[in-house]
């Protein structure tokens, strides 16, 4: 019988903490890199220029230890806990603490509204969005992925018929691009889900934003159909920001899981190109 590991829940603070500086101020190596190869790649000289300037604006946010974007967004945090672990401790009010010490320490912009129509800030950024999975083992992963508003309001979810398919799962991705236009800040990262219930497909788009963009998925007839999205959507021609060119997206990532034989749920979110996340191991 395996060993019951116990872990603080100040170390998740701590953890959460961190982690929304970090993920609010360095941009992932991974989506650096996809930047890097879209500017260089880039044909039309405006859209070159202006992928340059979001290049000068992740320097100066590290030189000066600045926010990568002025929205710094909803503090969404997923925890991958181990089932032979036990949390000494309130886990929610754990993680709402990193995050209030986090976005106070760092004078990251609050957003939170504590109700949805009466519109009363929070003050402190809280509470956290949280998302916990029960995984093998006695470890803990924490990921802080901060989502700011301008791309999440771009996001969409169909209730699709099977006899749609993948042909009407394609559609509704470019269309969601297409009414997206140059409000979501591309070049843009779209995590999609495909499958599951109506809960279970939304949740699977924004895991799969964290997924890294050099990371295809497992199963190649996805992949490919990931790289056939991805040309399609830079085929908008909307460009960086929305002035043109060939980057108007940087990755794909598709999530997909069972579903009732009656069912084709899709859901589109959406992210910009500081798509940002930021992880630790307890």
């Amino acid at each position: 019988m395996s060993k019951i590991r116990e872990l603080s829940a100040s170390a998740i603070t701590d953890a959460v903490e961190r982690l929304c500086i970090e993920a609010n101020t360095s941009l992932p190596a991974d989506v650096h890199a996809a930047l890097d190869a879209a500017q260089a790649s880039e044909p039309w000289p405006l859209a070159k220029q202006t992928l340059g300037l979001l290049q000068q604006n992740l320097c100066v946010a590290a030189e000066k230890e600045l926010p990568i974007c002025q929205d710094t967004g909803m503090a969404c945090v997923f925890l991958d806990i181990g089932q032979d672990l036990h949390i000494e401790g309130d886990l929610q009010a754990a993680v709402d603490e990193g995050v209030r010490r986090g976005y106070e320490k760092a004078y990251l912009r609050k957003s939170v509204t504590g109700d949805p129509l009466q519109r009363c800030n929070t003050g402190d950024n809280t509470p956290a969005f949280l998302t916990v999975h029960l995984v093998p083992g006695d470890g803990c992963r924490v990921t802080v992925a901060p989502k700011g508003a301008g791309s999440e309001n771009m996001s969409r979810l169909a209730m699709l018929k099977p006899a749609d398919g993948v042909e009407g799962v394609k559609e509704f991705v470019l269309e969601t691009v297409r009414l997206a236009g140059a409000n979501p800040c591309p070049p843009i990262v779209l995590g999609i889900g495909i499958g599951g219930t109506f809960d279970k497909c939304a949740a699977l788009a924004k895991q799969a934003l964290l997924r890294p963009l050099d990371q295809p998925n497992p199963d190649p007839y996805y992949a490919a159909l990931e790289r056939e999205l991805l040309d399609a959507v830079n085929a908008t021609g909307f460009g960086p920001q929305g002035f043109g060119g060939a980057t108007t997206c940087l990755g794909v990532s598709i999530e997909q899981a069972p579903t009732h034989v009656a069912c084709l749920p899709v859901a589109v979110n959406m992210s910009c190109h500081v798509t940002r996340r930021a992880w630790a191991e307890l």
